[in-house]
């Protein structure tokens, strides 16, 4: 008898151990798919329901950055301090700096030329109320990045101007991004219009803001 029972208790712990393995296993693979469950739509959430298609998003981004990389957006996104004029980018006459606040150096402000409108006349100083070059501190340049750098830097907070895409969607229709299609005479516009502009700039967004291949 006391054979009989060592033998069954040496057959009812493997069984048991068994058994103990596949709850825990079922308990690991139930938590895995709650919280894949719980990623996917908090994503959804967080988002408003953004469809993150890549293959759209990165098409819509290629019309995105023909806009940015044109003279009417990229002069004032220069690798430099110093803004850029005309359609081949030269560097702003009379020595004009960034500063510290993108509002110029010293006595030499933007808005000292660049009035709350345009200047009446051809090819005479553009205007806006906000007029000035981003700060010494978020640079946000455009001039010399390639589709995927620019793209990644838009979507990074920490050098967007700490923006969600919310704000980066609200942005695109700011005043200051709407002179560009709007500097006055003699100037030529950006490749697409303004109401196009947004439709790409929104479907890139929406679509999970994705970077094109290096």
């Amino acid at each position: 008898m006391k054979e009989q029972s060592e033998i069954k208790l040496h057959l009812l712990f493997p069984l048991k151990t068994m058994i103990v393995m596949a709850v825990v296993l079922l308990a690991i693979s139930m938590t895995f798919a709650f919280r894949s469950r719980n990623n996917i739509m908090g994503n959804t959430k967080n988002d408003n329901a953004i469809n993150t298609d890549s293959a759209e998003s990165v098409k819509a981004f290629m019309q995105v950055y023909k806009v940015l990389m044109s003279p009417a957006c990229m002069n004032c996104h220069p690798a430099g301090d110093a803004p850029l004029q005309g359609l081949d980018g030269h560097p702003h006459t009379m020595n004009v700096k960034r500063g510290k606040d993108g509002t110029g150096l010293y006595a030499a402000k933007c808005s000292n030329c660049h009035q709350p409108q345009n200047t009446p006349g051809s090819h005479t100083p553009p205007g806006s109320p906000d007029w000035q070059l981003p700060p010494e501190n978020m640079k946000m340049i455009f001039q010399g990045r390639t589709p995927h750098q620019l793209a990644l830097q838009l979507m990074n907070y920490n050098q967007n101007g700490h923006k969600n895409k919310e704000q980066l969607i609200a942005h695109a229709r700011t005043t200051l991004v709407k002179k560009g299609w709007d500097l006055g005479e003699g100037r030529i516009q950006p490749p697409m219009s303004y109401s196009s502009f947004v439709i790409v700039w929104d479907e890139w967004i929406k679509k999970g803001g994705y970077a094109p291949g290096q």
